[in-house]
This record gives C-alpha cells, structure tokens and sequence, in this order.
C-alpha cells in the first residue's frame, strides 16, 4: 500500500475508495489548528495500520503508549507530530477500514486562544442573535451578550456534561458534551458540540 500523494501531511492510501479533508480555522489566522482526514479503505485493518504506521513514521509522527487501543476490529493511536497532538482511529466493517486522521497544531490554537488550561478542556460558545442569552452548565449559568462577535469560554475538567442554552427566555437546545484534557468544543444552538481542537 503506497500514499497517493507523498507530500501530504495527511497520508491517504491509493487504495481509498473514499477521502475528505476538513480544516478547523481562527479568525484572522491562516494556518489551521485542527485538520482532519476521513477516509474508506477496502483493506484489512492491519495492513492499514501498517502503512500508517510507516507513514506517520517518516513524516516525524511518533507514536505514544498513552491511549492506545488494538484490536480487530477497532485501533486507536495518538501521536506527536511535528505540529502537536494527532489521533488515529482505524475501524473495520463491512469489508472496509474506516480511516479517521486528526492532527493538532498547538501553536496556532495558542494564537487562536483555543487551548484550554492544562489538565482542563474549553467550551467555546458565542451566538450571533440579537438577543441576550444563557448557557447553564456545570451547575453554572453563563450570560452571552446580545449579538456578540467574539466567542466566550469556559474551561472544565474532563467528564460529560448537560447543558441548555436559553435565548429571549426560551429554551433553544438541550444536549451533552463529552471532553478529554486537552480538547476544546464549540457548543452550538442549531447542532451538535463540534470538536474544534
């Protein structure tokens, strides 16, 4: 199995039967702080996980004993790469491997006031409504200002966590957060939280 563009950051196998790639961007900041792969590949989960391995490898990944997982049909692995922390997950079904690659660039999310305190997580919320809302979370309510442009913040201890985001008094959206030491999450009123770093 080869990479179908050497070069890249984020190797894809020439076998993918399906790939995409989505970046995660600061305003005003170029460069990302969260890239992502997804891709399909109709290998076995071991030959996959042997050419990310080499891969990642000869890009200066280097894999770390913390937070692995190896199985058949499941493999997690986190890295330090060049750029910061990165994540694969590989899983097996239906004849193919799932491929999904992330890396962290800290340095940017420094820039982008992403990074949450050490041991901590960040919620990131901001809404552009004409109105003034509330986050209640963690047995704490948050006020938003009305049509603030800037996100607020919010660092917790990693754990899952309800919430309810309140606009005008009524209640827009309900829903949980799970995140890890490390990680930041926009909490958003229209979907789910999305990882943002």
């Amino acid at each position: 199995m080869t990479a179908a563009d050497p070069h890249a950051d984020l190797p894809v196998p020439t076998r993918a039967t399906q790939s995409s790639f989505s970046t995660t961007h600061a305003s005003g900041i170029e460069i990302p702080f969260r890239t992502e792969l997804k891709a399909q590949v109709p290998a076995e989960l071991s030959d996959v996980l042997a050419f990310y391995r080499a891969e990642l490898g000869q890009r200066g990944w280097q894999e770390l004993p913390e937070g692995t997982t190896l199985a058949a049909d499941h493999t997690l692995l986190t890295f330090a790469s060049p750029k910061g922390p990165g994540l694969l997950t590989l899983d097996r079904a239906k004849g193919e491997t799932t491929v999904e690659l992330v890396q962290r660039n800290k340095e940017v999310a420094a820039k982008a006031n992403v990074l949450p305190i050490s041991g901590q997580a960040r919620l990131v919320f901001g809404y552009l409504v004409p109105d003034v809302a509330s986050l209640a979370i963690n047995g704490q309510v948050i006020e938003i200002a009305g049509g603030a442009n800037h996100p607020q913040m919010l660092d917790l201890p990693p754990g899952t966590y309800s919430y309810t985001l309140v606009v005008s008094g009524r209640r827009v959206c309900s829903d949980t957060v799970t995140v890890a030491a490390g990680e930041a999450w926009a909490l958003h009123d229209d979907r789910k939280p999305s990882q943002l770093y």
